[in-house]
């Protein structure tokens, strides 16, 4: 008798084990999507970085003074990705997303853009919500096959409202 108990054991204890596991398990909270909103935007660029083939200590001193602030009609898709060319500012005309990685209020992207009669290569890394931004963004410059200018930018970005339609 002793043998059949243990026998039995092994089965009882596998049947008491799957008897807790019929509890469904608690959905995971699915957290919304940060997505920037389309609108009127202040863009303020501050010069981080300069160089060129034949940059001075005084051109790059220069260059390292320059704060532009532009406002924007910011157009986003529905997926919240915003407008390649608005990111772009004067670095770039025409552009395209080469790559991008929208998440979580992280952006991660590569432009590829036209500028003058060579192209620019624009790469944005940094975070949004859904009305301000916060980037870091390196261009560099290419004519003929060779780099003719790289530039580094801290973009700040804040949403003021409504396009308006002029």
């Amino acid at each position: 008798m002793r043998k059949t108990i243990l026998a039995a054991l092994p089965l009882a204890m596998t049947l008491g084990l799957t008897g807790c596991g019929n509890e469904a398990p608690e959905p995971e909270a699915v957290e919304a999507p940060i997505l920037m909103k389309a609108g009127e935007w202040t863009i303020t660029r501050k010069t981080t970085g300069y160089n060129t083939p034949t940059v001075t200590p005084a051109e790059y001193q220069a260059a390292l003074k320059q704060t532009e602030e532009d406002k924007l009609c910011i157009a986003v898709d529905a997926a919240g990705v915003p407008d390649a060319n608005a990111l772009a500012g004067d670095e770039g005309k025409n552009c395209a997303y080469k790559d991008k990685l929208l998440r979580k209020g992280r952006l991660i992207a590569t432009l590829s853009c036209k500028s003058g009669a060579g192209t620019s290569e624009i790469v944005l890394e940094g975070n949004y919500t859904a009305d301000t931004l916060t980037l870091g963004s390196t261009m560099t410059k290419t004519v003929g096959g060779s780099p003719v200018l790289r530039t580094t930018h801290d973009l700040s970005g804040k949403r003021a409202g409504e396009c308006s339609k002029t």
